[in-house]
């Protein structure tokens, strides 16, 4: 697997409203396992949608890690407009997203619905597999791109879930 799309429960879905919250680290500690991971299968692109939770968290542990591991990083954002009415904290995260190796949009502003099923068959399509935090117990409409990815007998979906989180949380307690 040389190109792996990341996705996952945004910031609010988990209940985290501020940067130092306790459970960012726990997820970060998951998140730089299976990166590393993925470089000892030979990781060549993270892709990411330009979201804001999991998929900066992971862009953050990736742009710490891209130099020493030799892969890049790539944001396609849905739409050029994608973030515009963020707050002022977010803004820098979206700029942040906007430094990654490579960057691109797939429209320039929202028509209608169909664009989002366009756009998640493209970030299949064009991908190896996933790295999804996703857990079918905690549902949010991430579950209709998640169905999109599992119809498909060969992509590779790698679910990082709250029982993961969990043993994580044990091992440090040790």
């Amino acid at each position: 697997m040389t190109s792996i799309l990341v996705t996952g429960y945004r910031n609010f879905e988990l209940g985290i409203f501020k940067d130092d919250d306790p459970k960012i680290g726990i997820i970060k500690k998951a998140i730089k396992r299976a990166i590393l991971q993925y470089c000892d299968q030979g990781l060549e692109w993270l892709i990411f949608t330009g979201n804001l939770g999991f998929e900066f968290w992971t862009f953050e542990v990736a742009e710490e890690l891209k130099s020493e591991y030799q892969f890049q990083t790539a944001v396609i954002f849905p739409f050029q407009t994608h973030g515009q009415n963020w707050k002022e904290s977010n803004q820098e995260k979206l700029a942040r997203f906007k430094q990654a190796d490579f960057v691109k949009y797939s429209y320039e502003s929202y028509q209608n619905p169909s664009q989002f099923r366009i756009y998640n068959q493209f970030l299949i399509d064009n991908t190896d597999g996933a790295y999804v935090f996703y857990d079918s117990e905690a549902e949010t409409n991430l579950k209709y791109f998640i169905k999109q990815m599992t119809s498909n007998n060969h992509y590779f979906v790698d679910f990082l879930t709250f029982e993961n989180l969990n043993e994580i949380l044990e091992e440090d307690e040790w």
